[in-house]
């Protein structure tokens, strides 16, 4: 029997489709799967992000959601040779190596893999 739970898949806020799919497509490399007036989906590798049309700044700024990598060193060196500024990976506490991206409205990602 296939499990009842198959995968995640984060809704996050946009301020602006438009901005937010040129975000995600040029700097981090997904694919423009779906875009609506209010609704929009990228893709890349397997993984789809959602996003919902809002006009409070703070609700983006106050979410995040956690993507899982096999290594987040390529992702770094991916996402900088696109144009974007960030920190290299770090291995925190909890046994994480993590990179972390806020997108143009303000949504955390931290993409991940154990340490």
């Amino acid at each position: 029997m296939p499990p009842l739970i198959q995968s995640t898949v984060p809704v996050l806020a946009s301020l602006e489709i438009d901005e937010t799919i040129a975000f995600y497509t040029k700097r981090l490399g997904f694919i423009e799967a779906l875009r609506m007036d209010d609704y929009a989906i990228v893709s890349r590798d397997g993984a789809e992000i959602h996003f919902w049309l809002c006009s409070e700044r703070h609700i983006a700024e106050n979410t995040s959601c956690y993507v899982r990598t096999a290594d987040t060193d390529r992702l770094f060196q991916d996402f900088s040779a696109r144009g974007l500024t960030i920190r290299p990976p770090a291995v925190r506490p909890w046994g994480m190596k993590e990179l972390y991206v806020i997108d143009t409205h303000g949504n955390l990602l931290k993409f991940g893999e154990r340490a």
